[in-house]
């Protein structure tokens, strides 16, 4: 397809002509950010579902006069605050980091070639494309040398597309092989690359099935509080004195039911681990990854980049023919002097220098050929590749090098001219080319951390099975995984059947590392894959995770969802350690919310129905939430924990949060209804309620904390203290309307905040016999149920 738009100058396009086109509007820049506006950040945080719910509850309660009974608002305020400030700092980090992994585009303006980020090149821009870039606007080729397009991103189609002259070229695409220049007929929205861009970079919500599970309750809840809320309401009218205690007394129903933290502080805790991870090079670019962080139990390595520092040096020349070695020298030299060529032919030309020979015909270097080469006037054709790729004779020199873990490639000669990519029948491989890797001094230690966790490594890779699993045996891979395979004649089946056994895999080609991540998809494993070439990006796509180097190619970062900025591999445990604390942490705080919603639940639909004052004021929900849930929630989101993720959070938190619920709602109407029948006051029934209550929920915080380290015991031991100190200290208690209770109301408390103890832990033990639901090992405090439950196990 050709484009109807005037052709741009071999010089591109001039300053004015760039300026014109700025100010229409005519640049590869749409109104996507790469993350959320300070105006979309406060509406998010604001304007929820429950805040709404609440801002209503406290207007109800400020009529009433009532001013303590509203503290609730308080926290509904400080919340959003804390939720608004902490999004902007992840904001801040993101779009700092974005700006520096920012892929850029190679213009061609006033005669000359300059390096600008994508957002800045305009309509009818020249542009140069090389080996390895992310075609950044839609346009027509307008030269070609050996170009070919990898449109698989795009079409999936995983064959690189040969591009001639006048070809048109997706934006989104990558260059495989060859050079050439094309001019931009579509930018910015018009076009595919800068939603590809940026999308990548989004700060996004999470979506995830730990966010979905929690969304699913907080629907569950939403619906609950309609009939709850009129039922409560009628029974509160008709039990008590005024329109004012009724409306007091509905709200602090209602207002238990809404775990209004809870939402903020799994936000928080996935913005705060995007900001952790920055400060160690690493960018998270879509928030949904920390998910997948903690649940990876297979990570696909990329041998070249991952294991290797990627660096690849000229080692020495083996020439098999008896010329001598001055002319194969030259030969190399004339191959490696090519401004699009990879990075072998780049270490080449480090070390030797180019004869000047005249070239008439190149092809480029593709991942699937594994093969470049060029004819040259007066000198024939000279060919660098893969030793199977090249000739079917391999020599035995190349196999005992790759067997050392060197890498080897083949120099063949042939009389004949190239046409297209086709190798010349007559092809004789004259040399053996040497080149070194080194592997990373922090491979093997890395490979060993995720041996102790349980996670599973795949090594895969181009190059020869041989040199594969050499340099796999180098980085700490055990003997018995490092028996290679070779891929290059398997079917798709048999590929993934290979993986079962074998952990080591040598000349895979772009399509099969996509394969393999499907396959083990299929087998139940959540998958991790790193890379940092172009051909590694199919299949960083596909994985559950995909990890790119902050070196690799632009295209690779763009589609990977974090980025190891500093290239290191061994940043991959830490990586993985923040993942598993996240969201284990999140779990666990969900415990301590939706054992309130419970409990406040039971307490309505038993008040509603039994037509009595409800037990508690906001203002005692607002001190036991603050001291029992929200101080300590924080804390606890934040705390170590190494607990691998497991699908099934909504059970498990159900097996907890449900006994919970109900023993301390029943708790609370016991010594509520006993206070009630032994006419104390409603003052002094509520306090015993709210003593019991307390107790229950710093018994649940102790639980879900234990087997305790120091500073957990000192948070469970202050939030105790502090709780005690505002029900004794006379100011604090007529703050809250506490007024202490009678003996026999003391008693009574004391008892029934025993026996709820000890029913909490029978409910935990039997739910989690009759209740089975997957579990996830850990070293630190279990998640789900008490300590002294799951050790029985």
């Amino acid at each position: 397809m050709t484009s109807s738009r005037p052709d741009t100058g071999t010089g591109g396009l001039t300053a004015q002509e760039v300026a014109e086109r700025v100010a229409a509007g005519q640049i590869n820049r749409a109104e996507d950010a790469h993350s959320r506006t300070m105006g979309q950040i406060v509406r998010a945080n604001v304007f929820t579902r429950f805040n709404a719910i609440l801002g209503g509850l406290f207007l109800a309660v400020l009529a009433t006069g009532h001013v303590g009974d509203a503290l609730f608002g308080v926290v509904l305020v400080s919340n959003a605050l804390i939720g608004i400030v902490q999004e902007t700092r992840a904001k801040r980090t993101l779009d700092r980091l974005a700006v520096l992994t920012a892929p850029v585009a190679h213009v061609m303006r006033d005669g000359a070639v300059a390096d600008i980020p994508v957002d800045d090149v305009v309509l009818d821009d020249l542009l140069e494309l090389r080996s390895g870039d992310q075609v950044p606007a839609d346009g027509t080729i307008r030269t070609s040398e050996g170009l070919e397009i990898d449109e698989s991103l795009l079409t999936g189609e995983s064959e690189p597309v040969a591009k001639q002259v006048n070809d048109e070229v997706l934006s989104g695409s990558i260059v495989v092989a060859g050079q050439g220049r094309f001019q931009t007929t579509a930018v910015g929205s018009d076009a595919y690359a800068h939603r590809i861009a940026s999308e990548a970079r989004r700060f996004t919500l999470v979506a995830s099935e730990l966010m979905a599970s929690i969304n699913r309750v907080l629907v569950w809840i939403t619906w609950a509080l309609i009939p709850v809320g009129i039922l409560l309401a009628i029974s509160q009218w008709n039990s008590t004195n005024g329109w004012q205690e009724a409306v007091r007394s509905t709200v602090a129903g209602l207002s238990g039911m809404v775990p209004e933290g809870l939402v903020l502080l799994t936000s928080i805790t996935f913005a705060a681990a995007a900001v952790t991870l920055a400060r160690r090079n690493v960018l998270l670019q879509e928030l949904p990854a920390v998910e997948v962080l903690a649940r990876v139990d297979h990570l696909c390595l990329d041998k070249t980049g991952t294991l290797t520092d990627g660096a690849i040096a000229f080692d020495q020349v083996i020439p098999l023919v008896d010329e001598g070695t001055e002319p194969i020298r030259e030969a190399l030299g004339a191959l490696a002097d090519d401004p699009s060529g990879n990075a072998t032919l780049r270490a080449i030309a480090a070390e030797i220098k180019p004869p000047g020979w005249q070239r008439t015909t190149t092809v480029a270097f593709s991942s699937a050929r594994k093969w470049s080469g060029a004819s040259f006037a007066d000198h024939g054709t000279w060919v660098l590749g893969a030793p199977e790729m090249v000739t079917r004779q391999v020599p035995p020199q190349a196999a005992e090098l790759a067997a050392e873990g060197r890498r080897t490639l083949v120099l063949a000669h042939s009389s004949a001219s190239l046409d297209g990519d086709q190798l010349p029948s007559d092809v004789e491989v004259v040399a053996l080319v040497v080149l070194a890797e080194q592997v990373r001094p922090d491979a093997s230690e890395t490979l060993a951390y995720f041996a102790e966790q349980g996670v599973s490594l795949t090594v895969i890779s181009g190059d020869n099975p041989a040199t594969v699993a050499a340099v796999a045996r180098q980085a700490g891979l055990p003997d018995n995984d490092t028996d290679a395979v070779d891929t290059r004649n398997l079917s798709e089946q048999e590929l993934a059947d290979a993986l079962v056994e074998h952990r080591v895999f040598g000349r895979v080609t772009p399509g099969q590392k996509r394969q393999m991540v499907g396959a083990l998809q299929a087998q139940g494993h959540v998958v991790a894959m790193t890379g940092d070439g172009v051909n590694d990006a199919l299949a960083l796509k596909d994985a559950d995770l995909g990890v790119a180097m902050g070196s690799g190619a632009p295209a690779t970062r763009a589609v990977a969802q974090l980025v190891l900025l500093d290239g290191k591999f061994a940043s991959m445990p830490a990586v993985v350690a923040e993942g598993r604390r996240v969201i284990a942490n999140v779990e666990r705080v969900s415990n301590l919310f939706l054992t309130k919603t419970v409990y406040a639940t039971v307490m309505a639909l038993a008040v509603g129905i039994a037509r009595v004052p409800f037990p508690l004021l906001p203002r005692h929900l607002t001190l036991i939430s603050a001291v029992s849930i929200g101080i300590p929630g924080f804390f606890l989101a934040l705390a170590p924990n190494k607990r691998r993720y497991v699908p099934g959070f909504l059970p498990r938190v159900a097996r907890f949060v449900v006994p919970a619920g109900v023993v301390s709602g029943a708790a609370v109407l016991a010594v509520y209804g006993f206070a009630r029948a032994d006419n104390a006051p409603l003052a002094e029934a509520r306090t015993a309620a709210t003593i019991v209550l307390g107790v229950l929920s710093l018994w649940v915080l102790y639980s879900l904390t234990r087997p305790l380290v120091r500073w957990q015991v000192a948070l469970v031991l202050s939030m105790a203290g502090l709780m005690w100190a505002l029900i004794l200290i006379p100011s604090t208690r007529k703050l809250f309307e506490l007024d202490l209770p009678a003996g026999s109301v003391w008693l009574m408390a004391l008892a029934a905040a025993v026996i709820g103890v000890v029913l909490l832990e029978a409910a935990w033990r039997l739910a989690a016999h009759f209740v089975p639901v997957a579990e996830a090992e850990s070293d630190a405090s279990p998640q789900t149920e008490p300590a002294s439950a799951s050790s029985r196990r």
